[in-house]
């Protein structure tokens, strides 16, 4: 059958391979079993929300979790087309569900499809939740009641449940300042969920949107759909021909950001979630925590220090972030691979709200994009970015994390070892502020190297001895 585990984000394996009908059986019966066992106080025990991407067979698979839901008590929301994430975690937590599931594998290539577990303050299931439903796997038998059957008794409703995210979404900004901004806005979907979003929500106002590789693609035309540079091979050359304000780009399931300046120039996440921490503390005057994933750029750290904020960081993978902002007091929270979390929303990463947030602080600061960049690296020094993904053995990447939080590197290029964090990877800090890390994904059998410095030769420099590192082992 297969061994099924929970990553960074849910379990995602390859479809007809490990992630077939019969495992989903498993993983959606355990996820039942979970849920009866131990439901939150407060919370509708008997329902539960079951929403999907655009990839192959995500539809039918999302009916089956249905089913199983429903052959054990539960009342199902499930969607009746293919839905962004973040509308599936705020329709859990609108409904005061026990929990959601999404089927997505997010930024995966096409092969892959996945099990996103959503508990019930509307956020990625914390580890615990995670390792909980594990536990209960092939406990009990499958139990499920037919669609046919379950349409009728009512146990299962299919609805569009966007709009009530949508609402609320219109509510997080200044929205009548959007409206009339006149902004000309475009939007790389990457054959996602999140097409012709943005057509909808501003409809009707002043702004211009044009949706790029909008059609529905199962394959996603070949590219994976997560927002890095090398996958807007058609956005790219169309607003070089197309100029517009800001292009934002949502990845398959639209539950995180990247982006492009309107002119067709990469826009980093980093560069998105230090412009959002900015507007929120100098536009909106906001206080409080921000909370950041170790993989995410230091000019948050020295920003964090400019302004009297609180900064704590958490390991990789959202649910961690969602911790944090469950407690309260959270402005911003952040990761590196663009999930961005906002407060007074859900404990959830939202590509879309960054979006609209984004729209905001253009239509509020009246200034090209480039400027507002400019002023950034005047305030908070130059910061650039590296990362790639190298195939390593899975068999050798605990030996791998051994030997570099037990050998170190005396320096990073010219500048001394600091410090070095060994608690999701491996990372390395230099003196003067740049560092380099090795991590294994938690969704893909690839290890990620990830670097920063004041320059992008720096930046390279630092990926090759990353590479090297990798070597000695």
């Amino acid at each position: 059958m297969g061994a099924i585990q929970f990553g960074t984000d849910g379990w995602r394996a390859v479809i007809a391979e490990d992630f077939t009908f019969a495992n989903l059986d498993r993983v959606a019966q355990a996820t039942a079993d979970h849920w009866r066992a131990a439901p939150p106080e407060g919370v509708r025990a008997d329902r539960a929300v079951v929403g999907y991407d655009r990839r192959f067979l995500s539809d039918q698979f999302a009916a089956r979790v249905a089913e199983v839901l429903a052959g054990n008590g539960f009342r199902v929301t499930l969607t009746d087309r293919p839905t962004p994430t973040p509308s599936v975690s705020f329709e859990v937590k609108r409904q005061k569900a026990v929990g959601g599931v999404m089927l997505t594998a997010s930024h995966n290539p096409a092969a892959f499809n996945g099990f996103k577990l959503k508990a019930w303050y509307g956020g990625s299931a914390e580890p615990s939740m995670c390792k909980a439903v594990e536990a209960l796997l092939d406990r009990h038998p499958v139990r499920a009641t037919p669609m046919a059957a379950a349409l009728k008794a009512r146990q299962v409703t299919v609805q569009d449940i966007r709009g009530a995210h949508y609402a609320a979404l219109k509510t997080l900004v200044d929205f009548p300042l959007i409206a009339a901004s006149g902004l000309k806005f475009a939007h790389e979907a990457l054959h996602g969920v999140g097409a012709g979003c943005f057509d909808e929500l501003l409809a009707g106002t002043s702004c211009r949107v044009t949706t790029i590789n909008a059609e529905h693609n199962p394959g996603f035309a070949g590219i994976n759909p997560e927002p890095i540079a090398r996958n807007y091979i058609r956005s790219i050359p169309f607003l070089k021909k197309h100029p517009h304000d800001l292009c934002l780009v949502t990845d398959g399931d639209a539950d995180r950001v990247g982006g492009l300046m309107g002119d067709g120039s990469p826009l980093t996440t980093h560069q998105i979630i230090c412009l959002l921490l900015r507007h929120y503390v100098k536009n909106r005057r906001m206080t409080g925590r921000v909370v950041k994933a170790l993989t995410t750029t230091s000019m948050v750290d020295r920003m964090c220090a400019r302004y009297g904020l609180e900064l704590v960081e958490t390991g990789v993978g959202f649910k961690y972030i969602a911790s944090e902002i469950l407690k309260g007091g959270v402005l911003l929270g952040f990761e590196e691979s663009g999930g961005i979390g906002f407060p007074g929303h859900i404990p959830e990463r939202d590509g879309i709200a960054a979006g609209l947030v984004l729209l905001e602080m253009l239509a509020m600061e009246r200034k090209p994009l480039k400027v507002l960049l400019r002023e950034l690296e005047k305030d908070f020094g130059t910061h650039r970015y590296a990362r790639i993904d190298t195939t390593f053995p899975l068999e050798k990447r605990a030996a791998l994390m051994a030997f570099c939080a037990e050998r170190p590197p005396a320096r990073l290029l010219k500048s001394k070892l600091a410090t070095v964090k060994a608690y999701d990877g491996v990372k390395f800090i230099a003196e003067d502020g740049s560092w380099l890390m090795l991590r294994g994904s938690g969704t893909e059998p690839i290890l990620r190297i990830y670097a920063e410095a004041r320059s992008d030769a720096d930046a390279q420099a630092l990926l090759q001895l990353g590479v090297r590192l990798t070597r000695k082992v």
